[in-house]
């Protein structure tokens, strides 16, 4: 197992700047923010909300009246998937020992038979995060399980026990086979991290102080119905894609000095005529890094126009940065609302309740109990994939600047930027590195949301395959970082050549730091050397700029 699986840093990370860490998240299910979320992942405890307390209590009510009145209940009174044609138990008008230890038994059974994940297990941060997230959108009050299951989520977070959940084996309708680890834990029947070891949930429970859970009613459909899981990875996608954008604008511009390229393409005079998304912000702060360039003077080398890789980059980042926030939008709603089915609404409005199939969901005074389709996550799904397709427009204009920073056709340099002297390949054959990276990320930027195959005798025909997105977006920011990296290797060089003849040439305000920075870390190629160490070092630069 990876050392950092079994080791978990309860460190609190800061959070922005000078900020102090997050000790304590409150959470009452509608105010989450994703930076609290992600505090919680580095180790900050977490506190339920009075007024969440409070509605946990009510739903539960409600649903268990809906039980005792022997209405048809998903998952509680009738089964699940293609079973839900099967009556558990009658209440007939009461709720009986006999009832309820029927309950629990379908809820142990429910939880053994959807524990089928694959692979090895989440990260511990990423596994807290999607705990964090399950917790307040169970708080949000519409799952009706008992008080004492987000309270258990609390103990686990608190107390610094991580279920071990594998990482494969959902289709993106509610992790259900994923998510089940989960409750099976807190059961006292699973395996989680605790204490810098992966123990049984049980050991680790009674180390703890937490009683196990003994689940009924609803308990094990909405601990292991939820997308909570690949929405973590969503957002550690989100995440590395906005450091990915923040480091763009200046790797560009020092691109655009190392080529001794065009301003034009940006100015506001041409850009303000067509104001299309983010467009008018890029270009503002393609032009902030260039703040002092030689840039701005008369150069009777420079072209009138440049290749369209240069050119249309502001497009490709204002294209990416307009997925970004729409990502980002659809996550907030995502982890503030309940994904739950069935939904347990408390005052729930008659609206339509005067027909007798509306009316069969109704309790009269408190709510109603509706099957939903609220674990459907395609819009965080197709988020994923827009940012993916618009990363992928990003790291090819990467690729095909990098190749033009070669070519002494377009740079007057010397070929593939070699330095005086070095009558070797220079950065001739390091092409295949970055042309490698693009290829993988054209695949990985395919859709795959529509793909699977019918299952559960039918029921479920329709697929999402969220998590396997968010996998292909972390892999495709991960390869454009080394894309990255190569192009910031490739224009760092042509700026020294160009320093060689002209040692008062000026850099931009925010180029020359980030060309300096790079320069403590990799320096100039004087003769061929292995540049695998260069390749690794530059993507860490990359990644931590």
């Amino acid at each position: 197992m990876n050392k950092s699986v079994l080791m978990a840093s309860f460190t609190l990370s800061l959070l922005s700047g000078s900020a102090l860490a997050m000790e304590q998240v409150v959470l009452d299910g509608k105010h989450l923010t994703q930076e609290q979320a992600w505090a919680i992942a580095d180790g900050a405890k977490v506190k339920i909300a009075s007024q969440a307390k409070t509605q946990l209590v009510k739903a539960n009510g409600l649903l268990m009246e809906a039980a005792r009145l022997g209405k048809p209940v998903y998952g509680l009174t009738v089964g699940v998937g293609l079973n839900k044609d099967h009556k558990l138990f009658d209440a007939n008008g009461k709720l009986s020992d006999a009832v309820l230890e029927a309950s629990r038994n379908f809820n142990y059974s429910t939880f053994r038979a959807h524990s089928a994940g694959v692979g090895d297990a989440a990260p511990i941060r990423l596994t807290r995060l999607a705990l964090a997230v399950r917790l307040n959108t169970m708080l949000a009050g519409q799952t009706g399980v008992q008080p004492l299951v987000a309270e258990l989520y609390e103990a686990y977070l608190n107390k610094g026990l991580t279920p071990v959940i594998p990482v494969n084996g959902t289709v993106g309708e509610a992790d259900i086979l994923l998510s089940s680890h989960v409750g099976l834990a807190m059961v006292g029947e699973w395996e989680v991290f605790y204490k810098g070891q992966r123990v049984s949930s049980k050991d680790a429970m009674a180390d703890a102080g937490i009683t196990p859970l003994v689940p009924m009613g609803k308990d094990a459909l909405s601990i292991l119905s939820n997308n909570a899981f690949a929405v973590a990875y969503a957002m550690q996608g989100q995440q590395a894609a906005k450091q990915l954008l923040s480091v763009s604008p200046t790797l560009f511009g020092l691109s655009l000095e190392g080529l001794n390229g065009n301003v034009a393409p940006f100015l506001p005079q041409t850009n303000d005529i067509r104001p299309f998304p983010y467009i008018k912000a890029t270009t503002s702060d393609i032009l902030k890094q260039l703040d002092g360039s030689y840039l701005w003077q008369l150069n009777d080398e420079r072209p009138l126009q440049d290749p369209l890789s240069y050119r249309t980059t502001a497009y490709t980042l204002a294209s990416a940065e307009h997925a970004l926030a729409e990502l980002n939008d659809v996550i907030n709603i995502q982890i503030n609302h309940s994904d739950d089915n069935p939904a347990v609404i408390v005052g729930a409005s008659n609206e339509y309740a005067k027909f007798p199939q509306v009316a069969k969901y109704m309790v009269e005074g408190q709510g109603g109990v509706f099957p939903t389709t609220n674990f459907e996550p395609l819009p965080v799904a197709l988020a994923v994939q827009n940012l993916s397709v618009a990363l992928t427009h990003v790291s090819h204009n990467s690729v095909m600047r990098t190749v033009h920073l070669s070519d002494d056709h377009f740079t007057k340099l010397p070929r593939f930027l070699s330095a005086p002297g070095n009558n070797g390949h220079a950065f001739g054959a390091i092409q295949k590195a970055f042309v490698d990276m693009q290829v993988r990320n054209k695949q990985l930027a395919t859709p795959v949301s529509f793909d699977g195959i019918s299952i559960a005798g039918g029921i479920e025909d329709t697929f999402t395959n969220l998590k396997f997105a968010a996998d292909n977006l972390i892999q495709i920011v991960d390869n454009t970082r080394v894309i990255y990296g190569l192009e910031l290797l490739h224009s760092s060089q042509a700026i020294d050549l160009r320093k060689l003849s002209n040692p008062d040439l000026h850099l931009g305000k925010a180029t020359e730091a980030m060309y300096k920075a790079y320069r403590e870390k990799v320096p100039f190629v004087v003769k061929d050397r292995p540049f695998t160490p260069d390749i690794q070092a530059s993507t860490e630069f990359i990644a931590n700029y």
